[in-house]
């Protein structure tokens, strides 16, 4: 490919050329948070963004791809030849449904070439986790230039691999290895989705109903009296789908948070639960 086709992900990523993994790392993160889909819906800029830091992070943190890339763009040297030339296509999923690859991690072994210059090729796609759950029309962006509008399957697992007949080097394949993009607010652990949800010091003693987030939109929880910070409650069935389609739950950790201001109103009510309450916390710190 040549040096102009290539894109500095260094300058996209915000870091110098000498950073280590962990601050490449760490850039990501605080990037991915600020450029989610979720924070900044219907802003299509954003949403570039978010997709231009993906494809340098998959970039940067893999040494080899690193080093390759660092050959290519700041190599003085002989560039390598381009490779195929950039064009739109679309490729239906159906086209190449019986042919995926659904365990994660599993390589496949590649095809024997009818010529010399026929050769798979690997890309990987950092898909929002809503996105990798519901599935959809996606646009990725190809290091040769090539772009393509692929229609995803819903339920994709990390690690995933997809292969795409013919869109390879000279009519071999392309195989899209799937990762799921850091979410400021869900944790996939497996199956099971994680989260934490605040609460109020009196929905805490008092319990009751209250909102909470799922991949499948906001869902009513009941919180139990007296429920404690830390404390882990469970949605059956509200986690990720594995590969047959059977769903984990989301595991929803309990956080009471304290009020940065209150009413006069308030203050009063407090100092008056101050004077009846019998609980105390320190009794036993002496025994």
């Amino acid at each position: 490919m040549d040096v102009q086709q290539l894109r500095n992900y260094y300058e996209i990523l915000g870091v110098p050329r000498d950073a280590n993994s962990e601050e490449i790392k760490k850039t990501f993160r605080r990037l991915a948070r600020q450029y989610h889909p979720d924070v900044n819906p219907g802003n299509k800029a954003a949403e570039e963004k978010f997709k231009d830091i993906n494809e340098a992070y998959d970039i940067l943190s893999d040494e080899t791809k690193r080093a390759d890339f660092e050959l290519r763009f700041f190599s003085r040297g002989k560039r390598r030849p381009p490779s195929t030339p950039g064009h739109n296509s679309s490729s239906k999923f159906s086209d190449f449904w019986k042919s995926q690859d659904f365990s994660p991690g599993t390589t496949k072994r590649a095809k024997i070439a009818s010529s010399p210059s026929r050769r798979d090729v690997e890309a990987k796609l950092t898909l929002p986790l809503e996105k990798a759950y519901r599935g959809g029309r996606e646009r990725i962006r190809l290091e040769d230039g090539r772009s393509l509008e692929v229609d995803m399957p819903p339920n994709m697992i990390n690690g995933q691999k997809i292969r795409l007949k013919g869109q390879g080097i000279e009519g071999g394949d392309l195989y899209l290895k799937i990762g799921i993009a850091p979410h400021p607010f869900f944790e996939v652990q497996g199956t099971d989705i994680y989260c934490q949800v605040p609460v109020t010091p009196s929905e805490a003693i008092l319990g009751g109903s209250v909102e909470v987030p799922t991949i499948d939109g906001l869902v009513k929880m009941t919180v139990p009296k007296g429920v404690k910070p830390g404390q882990r409650l469970r949605l059956a069935h509200k986690g990720y789908p594995d590969s047959e389609g059977n769903r984990g739950d989301q595991l929803v950790e309990i956080q009471i948070v304290i009020p940065a201001e209150v009413s006069v109103e308030e203050l009063e009510l407090y100092e008056k639960l101050r004077q009846i309450e019998q609980f105390n916390p320190r009794r036993n710190l002496n025994r």
